[in-house]
């Protein structure tokens, strides 16, 4: 049984976790160590049980708590190459953790592959990740201003697909964000709006996809009311129906269960 709940999701923060019998995986941290921690305790673990720490990019939201958390805790920490650098950059004596995959490769942890995949963000080398385990596949997608063509296509059909749903766009633009920022999020290099994330959800539904988890969604230029109803309306036109839920921004999401080949929440 494989076993998925985010953490948090959002613009303040993200994390995830990923689970297999004595396997954990964290997907990014970008909530306090302290919180972490509480989080990981609620589940009945602690930090010294994960397996190895995946992080999509360097950005605050995604990497808030490494600071403190390689003080305490000696977890591998997989991620792409440019992340790397600039980790270990920015955060001192974290070098030994940090284990560099290329784009497109992948790392086995017991019966888990976590493959990393390119995302078109407005930094160098930002990733998304495909977990594959025996009973299926969770893919997890956010911070990308589109869809990029080799990540959209190994994501298809993933039992359970993590995916960004940013902002509703006329939110965006009628909102106080100055034009530079707007144009940032709305660019290649920004953020999935609500409808990209729909046109991405019919193609992985009509693939195979059972579950979708819509995360990331912006604090200020968005609501989980209005990504629900984009995502769903674009599901239900296509004639498409499967389990459809927003990650909560500052709390652990439903559990996600993959087993025999089906994804149930």
């Amino acid at each position: 049984m494989t076993i998925f709940r985010t953490l948090a999701s959002g613009s303040s923060g993200n994390a995830a976790l990923l689970s297999r019998g004595e396997t954990h995986l964290l997907i990014d941290m970008g909530i306090s160590c302290r919180r972490i921690c509480k989080a990981l305790a609620g589940l009945g673990l602690t930090p010294d049980q994960l397996a190895g720490v995946l992080i999509t990019h360097e950005h605050t939201d995604h990497i808030s708590g490494l600071a403190t958390y390689i003080k305490k805790y000696r977890t591998p920490i997989f991620c792409s190459p440019a992340v790397s650098r600039q980790l270990a950059y920015r955060l001192a004596g974290i070098e030994p953790q940090l284990r560099p995959m290329e784009l497109g490769s992948a790392a086995v942890f017991g019966a888990v592959e976590a493959m990393i995949l390119p995302t078109s963000h407005d930094c160098r080398e930002s990733a998304a990740w495909r977990l594959t385990a025996p009973e299926g596949r969770v893919g997890y997608l956010t911070d990308t201003g589109h869809v990029v063509e080799e990540t959209g296509e190994k994501l298809l059909g993933a039992d359970l697909l993590v995916l960004e749903s940013n902002h509703d766009v006329e939110k965006l633009l009628a909102g106080p964000y100055p034009y530079p920022l707007k144009k940032r999020i709305l660019g290649d290099s920004g953020h999935l709006s609500n409808d990209a994330a729909a046109a991405y959800a019919v193609r992985s539904v009509r693939a195979g996809t059972r579950s979708i988890l819509l995360a990331h969604l912006s604090d200020e230029n968005n609501t989980p009311q209005l990504a629900l109803g984009a995502v769903g309306e674009a599901l239900s036109e296509a004639g498409l129906n499967v389990s459809l839920a927003a990650a909560p921004r500052d709390g652990v999401s439903e559990t996600y269960i993959l087993e025999d080949a089906v994804c149930s929440a």
